[in-house]
């Protein structure tokens, strides 16, 4: 039998996993990556060794949601900004310094805060704040409700540098949110990691074989379909996408027999 255990996010669910107090979890790809190689949030840690990837389920977006008289039009326009890069320890955090960097700034250009999404968002409600990042699914009910009440804008994340960050960091891929997806925001081009449901080497391979056997049985896949729009992403060519960590040899066992991995 399985049991759902909230937690707060992906370092948390990648340690509950290393510690084995968790046999599995959800995480961004990033934040996998780089606690398998040691680098980023994980720089100075140690690698997680053992964490391996049951599958990437659906791109988690991220919103640069700025207000729409601040004048940021583009991520360059954050310069002097009062902007929330999320909180310390979160993937987040690491996601926003690495797109400042891809458009020549630090987090000395602009003027930073510390905030989770609902507090940013408050603030940003309030005036006290001009933009923040934000890494999760659209649309996120959060962001439906602040477009409903203010004027807001998503900037966009691409162009030459933004192409660039993609060819330097393979966890990133381009997304796009659709015209609508927030009120009175258009289509807004921009990047994303993936959700990826991860486990430990350490899980037998049977267990995960008929894990995800059952997550793409055609009766799941049916339920995911007539759920939450991002169900409907959580197919088998989605599955193998920005694998940045081993498959679980259950998990690789799977995909090769029905043809989605060579």
């Amino acid at each position: 039998m399985s049991t759902a255990v909230s937690s707060n996010g992906s370092v948390a669910n990648i340690s509950a996993i290393q510690s084995g107090a968790s046999e599995s979890g959800f995480t961004q790809s990033d934040v996998a990556y780089w606690a398998h190689s040691g680098t980023g949030l994980y720089e100075g840690k140690g690698k997680v060794d053992e964490l391996r990837l049951i599958a990437t389920l659906y791109p988690e977006t991220i919103h640069l949601v700025a207000r729409a008289d601040a004048g940021i039009t583009s991520v360059a326009d954050l310069k002097g900004k009062r902007v929330s890069l999320d909180e310390p320890g979160s993937g987040t955090i690491v996601d926003a310094r690495l797109v400042l960097g891809a458009y020549g700034l630090t987090e000395k250009d602009v003027e930073p805060e510390y905030l989770k999404p609902g507090p940013a968002g408050e603030r940003l409600r309030d005036g006290a704040l001009d933009a923040y990042f934000f890494v999760g699914g659209y649309p996120t009910g959060a962001i439906v409700e602040l477009a409903s009440t203010n004027n807001i804008t998503l900037v966009p994340i691409s162009g030459p540098e933004a192409d660039k960050l993609l060819s330097e960091q393979k966890f990133f891929s381009t997304d796009t949110v659709p015209d609508g997806t927030y009120k009175n925001v258009g289509e807004t081009k921009t990047i994303s990691v993936a959700a990826q449901w991860v486990t430990s080497a350490k899980q037998a391979d049977d267990l995960v074989y008929n894990i995800v056997k059952s997550l793409y049985s055609d009766e799941t896949q049916k339920a995911l379909q007539a759920g939450h729009a991002k169900g409907k992403l959580i197919t088998l060519e989605n599955a193998v996408t920005s694998a940045g960590i081993p498959f679980h040899p259950g998990a690789e066992k799977f995909y090769k027999e029905v043809g989605v991995l060579k």
